[in-house]
């Protein structure tokens, strides 16, 4: 069956003010109503994860992140998928630009004033780099729980593929298009980057990349270097901020082809007829004619007259357009099955297997050591346990579970962070020990809830 994943993009939790609080969270509501019913009328019945490109937050607080999780636990409930199953990136109102420093601000000044070489003299030098990453103090608790960490060293980030055909994946690769970001960056000129050590995107047989990032490219500076990249390694890019849905698909060559997606807004600050209400629902799947990647969209938009969400005619190709892309690494494992695609992943009683999904080693990211990171503990219950850990407790409960359990050397003096901690908690789980967190992580909040009423 086809990988299903609902995208959203600008939801922008913790902008409302006055009357416009009730509209957006009905607005929100409704789009968990609609995702749900039209999820369930596709031949998969259910979604394999949520995408969402950006600006979850407004401001980047932990309130607001708070209410964001909430909010997507009911839409991947509704959609028939587990919660942690969603792939995230930030956008500019991910940071908090209040943790901008005098001595950050002119790091950023100094990088756009400059170019390639002067980015990567910034980003390379350990001490300014988290100075940069500061802002995203909240947002990287938040997505460290979805398995969606940002790089410490500003690099891509992927760790999660999915199935589409025999020997045919799709794999997310994460980008963060917001680590220069301001609050008044410009377009023209382009004032952002995305800098040559996360651009260089990993090619693998059989697979092709699916590359989420906030910025369009022609808000970048070296947008020409990074577009390279996308077209020879990338079948779809998938973009928001703009709140202006497109789609546009790019021959490259022959037989090799990408879908450049910018999103609309799930919530702009102020709709209208430009700037509604959007969301998408994707199906990626194998064209075995083809030997292709085939995207099906499902483009939703709200209707101001009707008050919900509806098939959107005008955007993205109209009426659920389907797209086949020239998918060179696919054809690069052999031919496929000469059987009709509806019959692949069927089980001895004719009915359709949800697609494989799998977590991949991450790329490029090397340990204190010199090692290469390790693959993700292979433990039941690992990504629910992950999430409820960074999402679900304070630090000090965190601290709490990871001396008590042992995880932390007598003899080491290494200042804790969110890397720090979620290298513990790995250990942890290839000990055996996570039915102790686990157990631990519902008595800390039956404490904290007891002890508030």
């Amino acid at each position: 069956m086809p990988a299903v994943f609902v995208h959203v993009s600008d939801i922008h939790f913790g902008q409302e003010r006055d009357h416009v609080v009730h509209i957006h969270d009905d607005v929100k509501k409704e789009l968990v109503a609609d995702a749900t019913e039209v999820v369930a009328g596709l031949p998969a019945g259910v979604a394999q994860g949520i995408l969402v490109t950006g600006d979850i937050a407004y401001s980047g607080t932990w309130e607001q992140y708070e209410a964001a999780g909430l909010w997507l636990d009911q839409l991947a409930a509704g959609i028939g998928c587990e919660i942690h199953r969603v792939q995230m990136i930030p956008g500019n109102h991910d940071l908090d630009r209040k943790k901008l420093s005098v001595g950050g601000g002119k790091l950023l000044d100094y990088i756009r004033a400059g170019g390639p070489a002067e980015y990567e003299e910034v980003i390379s030098n350990e001490n300014d780099r988290a100075t940069l990453f500061s802002r995203f103090e909240d947002y990287g608790r938040f997505s460290i729980g979805y398995n969606c960490g940002l790089d410490d060293e500003a690099k891509y980030a992927t760790n999660l593929r999915i199935e589409v055909g025999p020997n045919r994946w799709i794999r997310f690769v994460r980008l963060n298009s917001s680590l220069l970001c301001h609050g008044k960056e410009r377009e023209n000129p382009p004032e952002l980057m995305i800098g040559a050590r996360q651009f260089t995107i990993p090619r693998h047989p059989g697979e092709e990349n699916v590359v989420l990032a906030h910025h369009p490219l022609h808000w970048y500076k070296d947008g020409q270097d990074v577009r390279q990249y996308v077209n020879s390694r990338a079948r779809v890019f998938i973009s928001g901020h703009e709140h202006d849905p497109k789609v546009d698909i790019n021959e490259v060559e022959d037989g090799c082809a990408v879908m450049m997606l910018a999103a609309g807004a799930a919530v702009p600050f102020m709709s209208d007829d430009t700037y509604t209400y959007t969301y998408n629902i994707i199906e990626f799947d194998w064209d075995h004619a083809s030997d292709g990647l085939a995207v099906t969209m499902y483009p939703r938009a709200w209707n101001p007259a009707k008050t919900c969400f509806e098939a959107d005619e005008k955007r993205l190709g109209g009426k659920e357009p389907r797209f086949t892309l020239g998918s060179p690494n696919f054809r690069k494992v052999g031919p496929g099955l000469a059987e009709p695609v509806q019959e692949l992943g069927a089980n001895v009683d004719g009915a359709a297997l949800e697609p494989a999904v799998e977590l991949v080693p991450t790329e490029g990211v090397e340990t204190g050591a010199g090692e290469i990171a390790p693959m993700p503990p292979d433990a039941e219950g690992y990504e629910i346990a992950l999430l409820r850990f960074f999402r679900d407790l304070y630090e000090s409960e965190r601290l709490r579970i990871l001396v008590a359990l042992d995880a932390i050397p007598a003899e080491s003096n290494e200042r804790m962070n969110q890397g720090v901690e979620r290298r513990l908690f790995d250990w942890l789980a290839r000990e055996g020990r996570l039915p102790d967190v686990v157990s631990m992580i519902d008595r800390l909040i039956a404490e904290r809830e007891e002890g508030a009423t």
